[in-house]
């Protein structure tokens, strides 16, 4: 993950911190192994025996964590009755949102013994309104929001604070991920081809409105170093997608069908002038 990637050459380069980086991409964790302050650890989160063998290693070097930051994260573009979309939502929950609650249940002794806080990081998606063909990781990051909610108004009796990071659209790998996925539900529709041929231009023009990844890794830094963290932070929310949230959601609904309609007044004018 390209954030991950940034966010901890940005806590190396400040020379304030010792990192544990973690995943599952060896040729990633070799290179970040090569940064000074950073100890690479293979850890995948979705196996309770992978996070509970990276925190023995931890443990075996330290008594208390300062810090926890979840930053790994699954998108994808699927039709919730063409496609797999039980399947989707399974594969991103597992990632998103228990991976997520499973290293924070694992670390917390660690955290506790630090005197430490814990980040997640969610999206804009996790408060704004869902939108067609995004509904699995939409519901995921939703969820997470709910899950860092409960987190927070438990932990605040122990004085540990809980940060939830909402990042837009940013330069990473995600971001890929979600052309490859819509080019592979565009090939294999026979419901939407119409549809989602008038959406693209959209997707595109929202996903290539990229934040620099240096914005929220030096955001996620001053996070770490607040004494005094506020609950959330947003950061390169599209104004697009900001503007529905003003909007009914009947509004809503009503915009998407006018954008629709234009696009095939449009196309059939183009036909007749052929």
């Amino acid at each position: 993950m390209r954030a991950g990637l940034s966010c901890v050459r940005e806590l190396s380069r400040s020379g304030r911190w010792k990192v544990f980086a973690t995943g599952t991409n060896k040729e990633r964790l070799e290179l970040l192994g090569t940064l000074p302050g950073v100890e690479p650890l293979s850890m995948d989160l979705r196996s309770d025996e992978s996070v509970e063998a990276c925190k023995r290693s931890i443990a075996a070097q330290t008594h208390g964590l300062d810090a926890i930051v979840n930053l790994a994260g699954l998108a994808g573009l699927v039709s919730l009755v063409e496609g797999d979309g039980p399947g989707e939502i399974a594969r991103l929950m597992e990632v998103n949102v228990l991976g997520t609650a499973r290293v924070n249940r694992a670390f917390f002794d660690l955290i506790r013994a630090g005197n430490g806080k814990i980040v997640n990081c969610s999206s804009e998606a996790g408060w704004m309104k869902a939108q067609p063909f995004v509904g699995p990781y939409y519901l995921s990051k939703h969820a997470l929001e709910t899950y860092n909610d409960s987190l927070r108004r438990e932990l605040m009796f122990l004085g540990i604070p809980v940060i939830l990071l909402r990042p837009g659209s940013f330069d990473t790998g995600m971001t890929r991920s979600i052309f490859s996925s819509f080019d592979t539900m565009l090939a294999d529709t026979k419901l939407y081809g119409e549809v989602l041929r008038r959406l693209r231009p959209l997707m595109v023009w929202e996903l290539e409105r990229k934040n620099a990844l240096d914005r929220f890794s030096k955001l996620l830094l001053k996070v770490l170093e607040s004494p005094r963290p506020k609950p959330y932070y947003s950061l390169g929310t599209g104004w697009a997608l900001a503007a529905m949230e003003l909007l009914p959601e009947s509004w809503v609904d009503r915009l998407y069908m006018i954008l629709f309609r234009l696009w095939r007044k449009k196309v059939n004018n183009d036909d007749m002038n052929l």
